[in-house]
Order: structure tokens, then sequence, then C-alpha cells
């Protein structure tokens, strides 16, 4: 299958039937070497290719060279996910060609297990990987002669364990990019462009992927896009190796918590495109369900999204066997320590946490390695492996074995169901595209410092507000019955606001200054429509609220009663106008009085809280006067 070949879902990725190992064969490498002895003296360069009987070394610059000698460029790591464009240093690029490439090469109907390596930066998980890669090289399935029938054992024909026969570490043989230092090395995610082979417990034979992650807190990667190659790796890996340095910290629970979750959001996603009957449509136009598969499990709601975490906590000092053979020794206080870190804690927020992980994952363990010697952290190291500290080795061995074991083996799954490449490629594309392109939908996360000055300032504005209240409530409240002229109550809302900004300012004194401005004027805009409130309740205490209701009749009924006086008084009584301007004025008192009478049957409660607003206006008119009085004295 050609690279550029569109991959097409078939019966033949049901197959359980392993097939051969597609590594090259004497007769493929016989027919290279001759190609390129046509290429040499035809074009008379004199160039050596260098030929073994069982791969063939290309340099990795000249891709076209290999192209035309149609054989593969020399294995290395490849990168699937980038960090960072022109025009934005943290975009999250996926680079679905590279990964076609690699899953290419595994046959068809073949299942995928891939071990993945995450953590922070320079805690050694590209020096790691490149050991699983000699380990590999060394038990991986591979066409061997017909009497070579035990290709996969630990020894060779010189009695030499596996590592022991490895002299260097060095990148140009074979090894995923690292060195020793202080800088970060890797960014963004490289997938092994080989793909290797090995046994599982059932006899099938099973691909294995290596993924290695760029490290986290490298002080130039967003905690956002952190989460996002956190969350990716989680998602494709059936296999997740979680490094740590030195102990499993409260913090690294926390982070593992936290990312996992962007996996988890992502994964629950795509259950939701599924149930809704997504369809993904190769490049020729042939639709196909991934999600449609006969005899696997029912998606359970309560079964974790994901298979398999391990803590490999590196640079461990504290082992108490002082026998450096005794690994079995080791391996027990191993899984001692971690029973002990996860162990439900009191606190809820250490509870949530570790609810949080094994809600996450399957399955939970921890491997420990001492430190490999100092001679490998230095930046001038190039590999040497006689430099490497011996009980490092002897654990590192047992490592490989645990996790290499045919019983470890776990093909990655979705819902129950063990993917081919085929399947494997598509979920990884349509979880890639969703962190590359609908990324925003997600929480942003954050960084500790800037969750707890988040909290710290939502505290801080709770509690202004609230002091503001309290006094605000005392003067103009709901249980106040006192009327405060509009001058006098804005003083009090100033001292008020004074006296909240004080209790905000001594208590919002942590983070970014500009998160604790924006906190700040949420308060003063909170003060501001609280102030508007206590105007109200204020306003509806003004003893001399609503008299026009009863002032202009009574107005009336009194100008009514002075010129039917006046007029009585003045008129004849033989004059007829006289005595009609008095009657009229005089139904029109009486009008208003049993108006009046209505009015107050009906709304006797207004009527006596009317009586109290007119004694509340004398005692206030005789407040001023006396005052006023003082003011002149």
């Amino acid at each position: 299958m050609d690279d550029d070949d569109p991959v097409i879902i078939s019966e033949k990725d049901f197959t359980p039937t392993p097939s051969t190992s597609p590594l090259p064969t004497d007769e493929s490498v016989g027919a290279a070497e001759a190609a390129a002895s046509r290429s040499s003296s035809d074009n008379g360069s004199g160039t050596e290719t260098e030929l073994s009987s069982s791969k063939m070394t290309v340099d990795t610059n000249d891709v076209d060279a290999a192209d035309d000698l149609d054989i593969e460029p020399t294995p290395s790591a490849r990168q699937i996910v980038s960090v960072g464009t022109e025009s934005d240093s943290y975009a999250f690029t996926f680079h679905e060609e590279e990964l076609n490439t690699i899953l290419a090469k595994v046959p068809a109907g073949w299942k995928v297990c891939v071990i993945s390596v995450v953590g922070a930066f320079r805690t050694g998980k590209s020096f790691l990987l490149s050991w699983f890669l000699r380990y590999l090289e060394e038990n991986c399935v591979r066409k061997y002669d017909e009497n070579d029938a035990n290709a996969a054992d630990d020894t060779n024909q010189d009695g030499k364990k596996w590592y022991e026969r490895v002299q260097t570490l060095n990148q140009h043989e074979g090894s995923f990019d690292w060195r020793g230092g202080k800088e970060r090395n890797t960014t963004g995610m490289w997938m092994w462009s080989e793909p290797y082979f090995l046994p599982r417990e059932n006899g099938e034979e099973v691909a294995i992927l290596l993924v290695d992650t760029q490290g986290m807190f490298d002080h130039e990667t967003t905690v956002g896009l952190t989460a996002a190659i956190f969350g990716l790796s989680t998602l494709l890996s059936s296999y997740q190796i979680y490094n740590v340095d030195k102990r499993i910290q409260e913090d690294n629970l926390q982070q593992l918590a936290l990312f996992s979750e962007y996996g988890r959001m992502a994964f629950e996603a795509e259950e939701k495109a599924a149930a809704m009957g997504v369809v993904e449509s190769n490049e020729e136009g042939e639709g196909s369900n991934v999600n449609k598969d006969d005899g696997a499990e029912k998606a359970d709601p309560k079964k974790a999204p994901f298979q398999k975490i391990q803590f490999l906590i590196r640079d461990w000092q504290n082992f108490d066997t002082e026998d450096e053979t005794d690994i079995d020794g080791m391996e027990a206080e191993m899984q001692s320590y971690l029973d002990h870190v996860l162990a439900e804690r009191a606190a809820s927020d250490l509870k949530e946490t570790r609810e949080q992980i094994t809600s996450c994952f399957e399955e939970l363990s921890c491997f420990m390695m001492t430190h490999p010697g100092f001679a490998v952290i230095k930046n001038k190291y190039t590999g040497d492996t006689s430099q490497i500290d011996s009980l490092f080795m002897n654990l590192l061995d047992r490592y490989c074995q645990k996790v290499f074991d045919s019983k470890s083996l776990q093909p990655k799954t979705v819902r129950g169901r063990e993917l081919s490449a085929v399947e494997l490629c598509t979920y990884i594309k349509s979880y890639a595209q969703m962190f590359e392109e609908i990324g925003s939908h997600f929480p942003k996360a954050e960084t500790m410092l800037d969750a707890t000055s988040r909290a710290n300032n939502a505290n801080a504005v709770t509690l202004s507000i609230t002091a503001y209240s309290d006094k605000m409530n005392t003067v103009a409240g709901p249980q106040s019955h006192d009327y405060h002229k509009p001058e006098d109550l804005a003083l009090f809302h100033k001292e008020a606001r004074k006296q909240a900004l004080l209790a905000f300012d001594d208590m919002a004194n942590f983070g970014s200054r500009k998160a604790i401005e924006e906190a700040r004027d949420t308060v003063l805009q909170k003060l501001e429509k609280d102030y508007d409130v206590f105007v109200s309740l204020n306003s509806g205490r003004n003893p001399l609220l609503g008299f026009e209701t009863y002032i202009l009749p009574m107005a009336v009924a009194g100008i009514s009663f002075i010129l039917r006086w006046i007029a009585d008084l003045t008129c004849s009584g033989w004059s007829q106008t006289c005595k009609a301007s008095s009657d009229l004025l005089s139904h029109v008192y009486m009008a208003v009085f049993f108006f009046l009478v209505i009015v107050g049957s009906t709304k006797a409660k207004q009527i006596s809280d009317l009586l109290d607003r007119v004694k509340a206006a004398i005692q206030l008119l005789a407040n001023d006067g006396s005052r006023n009085q003082k003011n002149q004295s």
C-alpha cells in the first residue's frame, strides 16, 4: 500500500488470524541491492549503499533517493502533532499524512497496542522510549530462518541479556530524539515510524506503536495546549505511562485528573456523535461507520473510558531492600506505595481527585526506577550504556518485561472493541481534529496560581458586597422604618462603599493585578446597583409620598365650602343665581366628602400609613426648624 492510498475499512480488518510480519525478506533486500547497483552504474556517481541481511540503511535526508530505490527510509520518530505555526505560536496541528504512513505498515486485521509516555519535561521520557526500542528490536516477532523458532528469547547465543548487547543509544542508530540538560527537547507528539510485533496471551500477534509526547510545564506551552496534548495521548493510548520525578506528589494527581478530564470530554463528544450516526467517509466517497461493530460490547456509562495508566517514578531513592538483585521485593514496595497514595482521604478535594482518576482508567499501576547515573544527565553524554548504573539496568530489564509481557499487551479498545490499525486511524483523526478545531469549546485549563487567584478574588468580592449590604441595611434596608433625605442617604452610601472597598483591598492581594482590578470593577458595579435598591426602599418611606391622591380632592372640597359660605353671606336670599351657585358648591364638597369616605373604607391601611406619614412630616419639619434656629444662634 502506498502512503497516499486512501485507508478503507474492509472485511480484512476484522480477520483475527495474524498475517506474516512485514519485515523485509532476503529476496526483497537482494532486489533492492540490485536496483541500487544499477542506479549507481547508470549515474556513475559511485555512491555506496550499505545493506545488511535484515534491513537497508538510507540517509533520512535523502528521501527522494529512497523513493527511487523503492525502499523505506531509516526508522525514526515521526511527528503526528506539532505545536505552533507562523501565525500562532500556540497552535495545535495534527499531521494526518505521517500517521497514515505509519499505520499503513500494520498488516490488515492486526490489532494495535499504543504505548505512550507523558510527564513533565526533562524527566527522561524519550530516553526511556529509546530503551523500549532496543528491547523490541531483540524480542519482536521477526521473519528468521526456518530453524530459528525462538526469536523472542531474552538471551542470544552469547548468553548475554538483551541490554548487555546494547553498546550505545546513539540517535543515529535509531532512537527517539533525546539529550541531557535543562532545555526541552520534544515538542508536540511523535510516533515511531516502524510498528513492532509481539505475541499476545491468546496466541495472536499485536502491533506495538510507541508514542513520545511533549513534556508538560516547559515554560513555553500554555496549560490549555498541554491539556490538549495530554488528552489526545490518553485517548489514543492503550497503555499510558505517566513519568514522574522521585515520588507521586499531590500536584501530579491533580494534573492527571485535570488533563484526563479533557480526554474524557473528547471521548464523550465522540460517543454522542456515534449515537447520532455520524459516519466517516474516505476519500473515494465510501462511507464506513467504525462504531457499527458486530459482537462488540455495548457501551457501559459506568465503565472507565480509558484502559491503563502507570505511574513510572524516576530517580526513586527509598527502597527498603539493600539487595540490588531483589527485584521482586522492590516490586512489592511499589504496589504498597501506590496503595498508600491512592487510599481514600477525608478531605473533599483530595477525595474528589482520586475518584476522578479511578473513574477515568480501568487499571492503575506503579513502577519505580532508580537514578541512571550522573553521567547520563550531562549535556555531553552521547549514549554510552557502560556509564549507566547497574541497578537502573536491572530495573529497566524487569520493567520492559512487564510492559511488553503477553498478558499486559492489550490492544486499543473503544467501547469494548479491539481496534485494527484502520479503525485506530479513524479515531485518532476524529479526536485530533476535535482538539484542533473546537478546542475552544472545552473549559479553559488554568494554572494553580490562576485558580487560586480567581477563587481569592471571588471571596473578596463576596466579602466586600456583604460588608456594604450589612451597613446599608441598618440605615435603609427592608427592616428599617425611618425615612432619610436623599443627600443623607448618599452620605451613608459613600461611607459604606469606602468600607467595602477597604475590605476588598485587604483580601484581594494575590494573583495578577489585572484580575484584581477586574474583580474590583465588579464590586463597584454591584454596589451601585444595590444603592439604587436602597434609594427605592427609602423613597417608599417618604411621609409625603402619595399625598397628591388626597390633597387635590380635599383642596377642591375646601375651596367649594369657602365659596359657598361667601355666596350665602353676600348674596340675597331671593337671588336664584346665588342659590344655584350655593347648591352647586354644596354638591361639590359633598361629592368630595363621600369620595374620601369610600377611599377611606377601602384603603384603611393606607389611611393609617398616611396619618403616620403626616405625623412624621410634622416631626421632620419641626426638627428642620429647630436645627435652623440652632445654626442661626
